[in-house]
């Protein structure tokens, strides 16, 4: 699927923002030797693996091979800030650097040290495309490969790391029948899962129906988002901001009201929102609707490959107080999470593939610039990704932030993401720079918008 939507303005490919710290007696060539370091490393599967067929994305029947011609140097590179290597500055070349496209002729991933920020720091940015892994994996992977303490100097890095075994990893041709045939097997594991759960999802869709009839209802179904400046075509380029809430002022929020660190996370984005969308004279009527990646691994589940579902829910952009946003985006989230509680992996994916169906309009509409007459589903993207609880470390460097860098495309040309690390949540907002712009004013706004909202929970439980 991340295959097939690649183009030359939709990028399928994620990344990850580190910020680091140099370590006490750090000399000037630590970053320097860092990086040969790296070079010097052994690279295992999947980060040595490319795309059988690099020039057809849209073969059927892709499997991927191992790289002999592999060239460390392409995939790891050093870069340095402009004077005076601010946060501006590292957001502009972010933005650049996410802008370009992955090469599948290579193994598609990337990774860039960038020195030159101010404070004794300098920042990592890895890009990998969507089809190699989904956030979930990616985040677990790159965990692994940073050590707990700060005296652990020999840890392997990310691409360095030996495989957890997930069967069959031969990439000769002749594996391709046996893939075609693991494939059949495992398509019709994932039929009768979904038969096994048909009243489960035949239940979800009929609440669904009946909510399209209920002026009221706090379930979202398809086409029921307003049209926003977030729905158009978008371009090649990206613009990247980022802000940072501690997890326990979320919590808080959270307990006292009754929802989930979810839904305040949500009330907050709308908040943001809706600020951010009066100041551009584009604040709809109705709330704007976010797409939200759900993880659909066991629990436990270590990741590997690509497992996500869907569901959909309002951010409560059309209601002023903030109070009354939460209490309305905890009463469609409540709804959403029970209508997949009894289904199974295979069911959840059969339903998210009904709720999403409808989005293909929304899509082909903005790609053919009729954004303004084909129905929308939804209007941005809002995923959080669980991160490592614990500070890590890279060779005594220490990990400061971590900040996801993720998708944008036609007719959603807001993604927002977050990443918790070490009693953080961090945020990534990524936008289309030609329909989103000032993003950075998006990010304050978000911020000042968990202010309003502790101040009216706290007005409520006094």
């Amino acid at each position: 699927m991340f295959l097939y939507l690649e183009s030359a303005d939709t990028k399928m490919h994620v990344a990850g923002l580190k910020y680091f710290t140099l370590p006490d007696g750090a000399g000037p060539e630590f970053v320097r030797e860092l990086h040969r370091e790296m070079q010097e490393s052994p690279v295992e599967a999947p980060w040595n693996r490319k795309l059988a067929t690099p020039r057809l994305l849209l073969n059927p029947l892709h499997y991927w091979v191992t790289d002999d011609k592999f060239d460390i140097d392409y995939h790891v590179r050093r870069s340095a800030l402009a004077t005076p290597g601010d946060e501006r500055e590292l957001g502009v070349l972010v933005s650049r650097l996410h802008s370009n496209p992955i090469d599948f002729s290579r193994p598609p991933w990337e990774l860039h040290i960038i020195e030159g920020l101010s404070g004794g720091r300098f920042a990592v940015y890895i890009k990998i495309h969507h089809s190699l892994v989904d956030g979930y994996t990616g985040v677990k992977l790159l965990q692994r490969a940073l050590a707990t303490t700060p005296d652990d100097r020999t840890h392997p890095m990310f691409f360095s790391l030996k495989p957890r075994s997930r069967g069959r990893t031969s990439d000769d041709r002749s594996s391709l029948v046996g893939g075609l045939v693991s494939t059949a097997w495992d398509a019709t594991a994932l039929a009768g899962g979904t038969v096994r759960s048909t009243a489960a999802v035949t239940k979800a869709v009929l609440r669904l129906q009946l909510s399209r009839r209920a002026e009221h209802s706090a379930l979202v179904p398809g086409l029921r988002a307003p049209k926003s400046m977030f729905n158009g075509r978008t371009g090649r380029n990206r613009r990247f901001a980022t802000a940072q809430f501690e997890l326990d002022r979320l919590k808080a929020v959270a307990s006292a009201s009754g929802g989930s660190l979810n839904d305040v996370a949500m009330a907050v984005f709308g908040g943001g929102l809706r600020t951010y969308l009066e100041e551009m004279g584009e604040l709809p009527k109705r709330s704007l609707v976010g797409f939200l990646p759900v993880n659909i691994r066991p629990k436990g589940d270590e990741g590997g490959g690509v497992r996500v579902g869907a569901t959909l829910a309002p951010m409560g952009t059309h209601i002023a107080d903030p109070g009354e946003r939460l209490k309305a985006i905890i009463a469609s989230t409540t709804q959403a999470k029970a209508q997949m509680n009894d289904m199974t992996q295979a069911a959840m994916l059969a339903y998210s593939g009904y709720l999403l169906a409808p989005s293909a309009l929304q899509t082909a509409g903005a790609m053919v610039g009729a954004s303004g007459i084909t129905p929308a589903t939804f209007n941005l993207c809002v995923s959080n990704v669980p991160g490592p609880k614990q500070t890590l470390y890279l060779r005594g460097a220490r990990l400061e932030n971590y900040f996801p860098v993720s998708i944008p495309a036609h007719g959603m040309a807001l993604n927002i993401t977050c990443l918790s690390y070490d009693g953080a949540m961090n945020v990534g907002f990524v936008g289309c720079r030609d329909a989103v712009p000032h993003l950075q004013r998006l990010a304050v706004h978000t911020s000042k918008a968990l202010e309003d909202l502790e101040d009216a929970v706290a007005k409520l439980t006094v």
